[in-house]
């Protein structure tokens, strides 16, 4: 079995330092500083950042840092997120024997910063041991939990490799090597305002419309592959006025194109239909109506069994004599873009835990063998 000299304080002092730098999406700047001046310390050829942040509205762009290699082999790529959810600012990491939480009252940054601490740890094995490992490049991206906008806006000319892995799920010795494809709905019902207490009849509710509607649709688990949700709702201007629009957001997700333009198609269509059937109500010239507007969020993403950037971690956890679990995923992360501009990606899971919540944790020992695996990945 394959060993390697992980100096574990040295890790769980790195992860504290990056948990403890904030880095919320769009407010990156900071930590894209600490990383640049730690890269450039550690060796690294370049450190490069590019010009996403006037497109994404960051407060700096996403990094992309270059390793030499010592070997003559094709470049490979980790990638990590650096922005993180709210509450994450002002965080305090708790350690407890081998577990990091906080105070209670923020997110601990493990997604993804445990990532992008194993990954600081890889290149410092690699250098203090000389290990033999092929050119390395480094994407650290901003904006991913709101919309992946980092990496949709990534100046993909920056980056070498033509392969990798993105290190951000719960689990460990887990990769993930396919991913659903997401629509965003935002649907405007347009309703007739009308005083509730005196002339109600001369009003359509847009409230009424839109829960019609939402009461017609199939959502929740569509499929095997498919997914629906609802989870946004605004509107209404007081409880005396029959409210004339109302505002609902949404999402489709499906591991099928042809599945998820179906569902959207659907969903739009329930929508038309419900208003065209209050059509008659007329009122003042008026009529009630819908606007539906999709955007597309993420392509899915999906490898197969055979593609080298999956044979490469499948030998890797031989290396290591590891059984890794591959799986199929249910959410969208940065790899689904880079896979959409021809990079093959998977992704690896870091052993963050609990995310998006103030209980969140990792263990020491989850981030030491994510740390090994990078290399196993690194060496094989």
């Amino acid at each position: 079995m394959t060993t390697y000299a992980i100096d574990r304080e040295r890790l769980a002092d790195t992860f504290t330092r990056l948990c403890e730098i904030d880095s919320p999406s769009r407010e990156e700047g900071r930590l894209a500083d600490y990383l640049r001046e730690l890269f450039t310390e550690l060796g690294a050829d370049s450190v490069v950042e590019d010009g996403s942040a006037k497109n994404t509205g960051a407060d700096c762009g996403n990094l992309v840092v270059h390793f030499s290699g010592n070997v003559p082999k094709e470049p490979l790529f980790y990638a990590c997120h650096m922005d993180t959810v709210e509450p994450g600012r002002g965080v305090k990491v708790r350690r407890v024997g081998d577990i990091f939480t906080t105070a209670g009252d923020t997110v601990l940054g493990g997604d993804d910063k445990s990532g992008i601490a194993a990954v600081i740890e890889l290149i410092r094995v690699l250098k203090d041991e000389k290990i033999p490992h092929g050119p390395i490049d480094i994407i650290l991206t901003t904006c991913e939990e709101i919309g992946l906008l980092g990496a949709k806006n990534l100046d993909i000319g920056l980056v070498r490799a033509k392969s990798g892995y993105a290190l951000d799920s719960t689990g460990i010795d887990k990769v993930i090597m396919g991913a659903p494809a997401a629509n965003h709905l935002k649907i405007e019902v347009h309703g007739i305002a009308a005083h509730a207490g005196l002339n109600p009849e001369q009003g359509v509710s847009a409230f009424c419309l839109a829960a019609r509607a939402i009461a017609d649709l199939r959502l929740g688990r569509l499929d095997e592959q498919s997914t629906a949700n609802f989870g946004l709702i605004k509107g209404g201007v007081a409880t005396n006025i029959v409210p004339d629009l109302i505002t609902i957001e949404g999402e489709v997700r499906s591991h099928s194109p042809a599945k998820l333009e179906a569902y959207t198609r659907e969903i739009e269509s329930t929508f038309r239909n419900v208003v065209k059937g209050w059509s008659a109500q007329i009122r003042n010239g008026k009529h009630p109506s819908v606007e539906v507007a999709v955007e597309t969020e993420y392509p899915c993403m999906y490898l197969e069994d055979d593609d080298p950037t999956i044979l490469r971690v499948r030998r890797a956890g031989n290396l290591l004599e590891r059984e890794i679990l591959f799986q199929i995923a249910g959410g969208g992360s940065d790899a689904n873009i880079f896979n959409s501009y021809g990079l093959k990606t998977a992704i690896i899971a870091t052993g963050m835990d609990k995310v998006h919540t103030t209980d969140e944790c990792l263990d020491l020992r989850d981030l030491v063998s994510l740390t090994e695996l990078l290399l196993a990945v690194a060496e094989s």
